[in-house]
C-alpha cells in the first residue's frame, strides 16, 4: 500500500515571467485593423446606398400606354326577364248543359273561330222554342189589331157619310134633329173605337219588341253552345271532357280551357333609374336563354310604365319577340340585353390604367413631352376590364397602364412600343 505524500511549495524556478510588451502592442494593432476595416465596410455600404438612391432618382420608368376612348355607341344592359304568352284567355262556360264534343286537347294549335269544345243544352234550347212560339203569338195579335185598327176606321168613315147626310135632311125638314144628334153621336163613338184599335197596335208591337229582345238573348246564349278559339294560339289547359256538367255564369270557378297566344311574346324587365331615362318604344333589344347556347333573338321595346317603382327604383318595361317558328316557349327564364342610346358621349379606359390611393381614383396621364402627370376621375359604369367615365377625361389622353405606386407629376417616363397597341379597346367597343 503506497501512502501519498503532501504537497510540497513550488520554489521560485517554477513561476513563469511576466508578458512583455510586445503582445500588448500586437493586439492593439489588431484591434485598429479591426477597427478599421469596420469603418471602411460602413463606407462602402453608405456609397452603395447612395449610389442606388441616386440611380432611382434619376431612373426613367418604362410603361405602356394606350389611348382613352370617346364612346357614343348604345349602352348595352343585359337584365335578366320572363317570357310571356302576348295574350292569354281562359275560356268558362256560358250555356248550361254537358259536353257533348270536345276537339282539342292541351298542346293543340288553334286559329281563330275554329271549334273548341260543343255542348248540349237541352233546356235552352226549349226555352228558345218556346220563346220564339210566343213572339208568333204576339205577332198574330199585332194583325188581328192591326185588322181592327182597319175596321175601325171604315166604321167612322160610314158614320161621317151618315152624319153628313142626316145633318142635311134635317135642314130641309126631312129629318128629325134627333136623328142628327144620333149619327153626330155616332161618328164620336166610332173615332173612340178607332182610337183604342190603334193604343192595341201600339201595345202588340210593343210586347213584340219584348219578346223579340228574349228571343234574341236566348239565341245568344244558345250560341254559347258552340266553344270557339278567341283568337291563333295553343291550348294550355283542359279541365273538361265529354259528358261532363258545367254550369253557365261560373266565372269564379275552373275554367273549360285556357289559351295564350305565342306567335307574339313580350318580356318584362325592370331597368334601374340610372339607364330608364334612354328607354323608349322603337330601342332594339337582344334576348338569350341559357339552355340555348350560341342563339339570340331580336326583339324590340314597345311599352313602358313610364312611371319608376318607388321600392326599387325601376322602370317596367316590356320587350316584343317574334316567334312565328314556335322556338321560344312562354315562362322561359332570359337575358335581355337593350341598346339604350346614350344621353351624353362617355370615356373609355382600361381598368388597368385606374390605381386608388389617398387622392381618391385617379389615372396617370402620359403627356407629349414625356412626363406623367396624375388626374382624378369619375366613374359611371365599371365593365369589369373597361371603365366609363363621367368627368376628368375628355378622350384625347394617353394613359399608363399599372402606373408605378412612386410615379410623381412631371417625372419623365418611357413609353414601350407595343404591338396593337389601342385594339382591346376597339375590341370591346365593339
Amino acid at each position: 500500500m503506497t501512502v501519498s505524500q503532501p504537497d510540497q511549495p513550488a520554489s521560485d524556478k517554477d513561476i513563469p515571467p511576466p508578458p512583455g510588451k510586445g503582445l500588448f502592442v500586437l493586439v492593439a494593432l489588431v484591434a485598429v485593423g479591426l477597427l478599421g476595416w469596420g469603418g471602411y465596410g460602413h463606407w462602402r455600404r453608405d456609397a452603395a446606398a447612395a449610389e442606388s438612391q441616386r440611380k432611382v432618382i434619376e431612373q426613367v420608368p418604362k410603361v405602356r400606354a394606350v389611348n382613352s376612348e370617346r364612346v357614343e355607341t348604345p349602352v348595352e344592359l343585359t337584365l335578366p326577364g320572363q317570357t310571356e304568352a302576348f295574350a292569354t284567355a281562359r275560356i268558362f262556360a256560358r250555356a248550361t248543359g254537358y259536353i257533348a264534343e270536345r276537339n282539342v286537347d292541351i298542346g293543340s294549335r288553334v286559329k281563330a273561330g275554329d271549334r273548341l269544345l260543343r255542348i248540349a243544352a237541352p233546356d235552352l234550347d226549349q226555352q228558345l222554342a218556346q220563346s220564339q212560339a210566343q213572339l208568333g203569338q204576339l205577332q198574330a195579335q199585332l194583325l188581328r189589331a192591326k185588322a181592327q185598327v182597319d175596321q175601325a176606321k171604315a166604321n167612322v168613315s160610314l158614320a161621317q157619310v151618315t152624319n153628313s147626310r142626316t145633318s142635311t135632311l134635317a135642314g130641309q125638314g126631312w129629318a128629325s134633329k134627333q136623328n142628327a144628334d144620333n149619327t153626330q153621336a155616332g161618328v164620336l163613338s166610332q173615332s173612340a173605337n178607332l182610337a183604342s184599335a190603334e193604343a192595341d197596335v201600339k201595345v202588340a208591337e210593343a210586347n213584340i219588341k219584348a219578346q223579340q229582345a228574349t228571343v234574341d238573348r236566348l239565341k245568344a246564349l244558345t250560341g254559347f253552345e258552340i266553344v270557339t278559339a278567341p283568337f291563333d294560339g295553343v291550348v294550355t289547359t283542359r279541365s273538361v271532357d265529354v259528358g261532363d256538367l258545367v254550369t253557365a255564369d261560373a266565372g269564379s270557378g275552373t275554367p273549360l280551357l285556357a289559351m295564350a297566344r305565342d306567335d307574339l311574346l313580350r318580356i318584362s324587365v325592370n331597368v334601374p333609374q340610372n339607364a330608364s331615362v334612354g328607354v323608349q318604344p322603337g330601342i332594339d333589344a337582344v334576348i338569350k336563354v341559357p339552355q340555348m347556347p350560341g342563339r339570340s333573338f331580336s326583339g324590340t321595346v314597345e311599352r313602358s310604365s313610364v312611371a319608376l317603382l318607388s321600392a326599387s327604383r325601376t322602370l317596367t318595361t316590356q320587350v316584343d319577340v317574334p316567334n312565328k317558328d314556335f322556338t321560344l316557349q312562354a315562362g322561359l327564364y332570359v337575358y335581355v340585353t337593350l341598346k339604350i342610346p346614350r344621353a351624353a358621349p362617355a370615356i373609355r379606359i382600361p381598368a388597368e390604367a385606374m390605381v386608388f390611393n389617398q387622392r381618391g381614383t385617379q389615372v396617370a396621364i402620359a403627356n407629349p413631352d414625356g412626363t406623367a402627370s396624375w388626374r382624378s376621375i369619375g366613374i359611371r359604369r365599371d365593365l369589369g376590364a373597361f371603365l366609363e367615365l363621367d368627368q376628368g377625361l375628355d378622350g384625347s389622353e394617353r394613359l399608363v397602364l399599372s402606373p408605378p405606386p412612386d410615379l410623381k407629376d412631371g417625372q419623365k417616363i418611357e413609353i414601350q412600343p407595343e404591338k396593337g397597341d389601342g385594339k382591346p379597346m376597339q375590341a370591346a367597343q365593339r
